[in-house]
């Protein structure tokens, strides 16, 4: 197929994506290829499928699974209708043969442009491969997404870690997908390469590069996440989330107070402070989590901790107060929220919180499920004033920070709620 330099906008040239999932994909753990691990409700495959779709500018998509994923390749899509979105193709044994296969499978279509798309890549923009795509019709024969390195590379010994040296990271680039290329260039390599039997190319631009042909960058985004491990799911579950679902931020704040009675020492933030008085309650009296568990409780406009755990019930005598907020938590997470952050300033004389600060915070975000920094605990007097002044209890204020998702206002009125 003969293509010219350029491509005139009075005949704009076609482009197809080939989706490359025919791996094992395994260090993602789940027992399950990677592509097809869960992300935000949805397969890591389907994310990146619909990614692509997303760009108007692709005319069709390729997906190339493996031998026994037809199953699961099926219930991905499920529900999933665009005509762009091609019949998959089998892979082959190696990621070079895969690609070979899909460009194959491609010859009755006979794109101009072809991109090559990772399937773990599932937050690729419509910038990103819109980008790719106009250096191709702007004249180049192949282009890569990457973004510039900005840490600093080391150089080190193998076998025994020592550094050698300092790299020099300027010029330097993180290659990411799609690559892009004219369909006839990146065929006949990936056949020529398939004819000499060279199989150790890393990424298709290195067998474009191995015919002669050169090679662009073209801009990618730090967003632009292949997904290897389960920490990398982990840490992009929530942000597929957000990316797919309207998300809304609530802040609600709450009192608590407890007075001193006789005893050897407090429970405040989940932790035992020694002190020459205990703080009364029907619970452990922990204030601190008490006033946290009201504040998570409000951002859901679930009642407080009186309505869920009432004190004339004799089975909370005693109680820890950290089954109280590990239970307004998990109603947040029912709901499909998450916390982004939580405050509490301590009001009393003493005991000193300041040598138990970091013990509160750490215990406070093991019992919610959260991050150390999404924690922060402040301690003030009240100058001698009032009952904290005179030390006849301790008080704490509370606010928690909250990521739930939106509520449409018209249903929620239909439906019998009031403004």
């Amino acid at each position: 197929m003969t293509v010219p330099d350029t491509f005139p906008p009075s005949a704009p040239a076609r482009a197809a994506m080939i989706i490359v999932a025919a791996g094992k994909g395994l260090r993602a753990g789940g027992g399950l290829p990677k592509q097809y691990r869960k992300l935000g409700g949805a397969t890591v495959l389907r994310r990146t499928i619909e990614a692509a779709l997303a760009c108007e500018r692709v005319s069709a998509v390729l997906v190339l699974i493996g031998d026994s994923d037809d199953t699961r390749y099926a219930d991905s899509i499920s529900g999933l209708a665009d005509p762009r979105l091609l019949p998959p193709a089998k892979g082959g044994d190696t990621r070079q043969q895969t690609v070979l296969n899909g460009l194959r499978a491609l010859e009755d279509f006979a794109p101009d442009i072809v991109l090559v798309h990772d399937g773990a890549r599932p937050f690729v923009s419509k910038d990103v491969v819109n980008a790719s795509i106009d250096a191709i019709v702007n004249g180049h024969r192949a282009a890569i997404a990457a973004v510039p390195v900005s840490d600093t590379l080391k150089r080190a010994d193998g076998e025994s870690g020592a550094i050698l040296g300092t790299v020099e990271r300027s010029g330097l680039y993180a290659a990411q997908t799609p690559q892009a290329f004219r369909y006839s260039d990146i065929l006949a390599a990936h056949e020529a390469a398939a004819r000499e039997d060279r199989t150790s190319f890393t990424d298709d631009a290195a067998v474009a590069e191995w015919v002669g042909l050169q090679v662009v960058i073209t801009p990618g985004e730090t967003g632009n996440i292949k997904i290897t491990t389960a920490e990398d799911l982990r840490r992009l579950d929530n942000a597929a989330r957000e990316q797919h679902m309207e998300m809304e931020t609530r802040v609600a704040t709450a009192y608590d107070v407890h007075a001193f009675e006789a005893g050897s020492g407090v429970i405040i933030g989940g932790i035992t402070i020694p002190h020459d008085r205990a703080l009364k309650g029907h619970s452990d009296a922990d204030v601190v989590l008490h006033a946290l568990t009201d504040a998570v409780l409000a951002t859901i406009c679930d009642g407080d901790i009186g309505h869920h755990f009432p004190p004339s019930d004799p089975q909370w005598r005693g109680a820890p107060s950290d089954q109280f907020l590990i239970y307004a938590v998990d109603r947040l997470r029912q709901r499909g929220g998450r916390i982004s952050h939580l405050d509490v300033t301590i009001v009393c004389e003493r005991p000193k919180i300041g040598p138990h600060r970091e013990t509160m915070r750490a215990r406070i975000a093991e019992i919610c499920g959260v991050p150390l920094h999404r924690v922060s605990v402040k301690a003030t007097t009240s100058e001698r004033l009032g009952f904290t002044g005179r030390e006849e209890g301790i008080a704490a204020l509370a606010t928690a920070t909250v990521r739930l998702p939106a509520e449409d206002d018209d249903e929620a009125l239909a439906e019998g709620a009031r403004p």
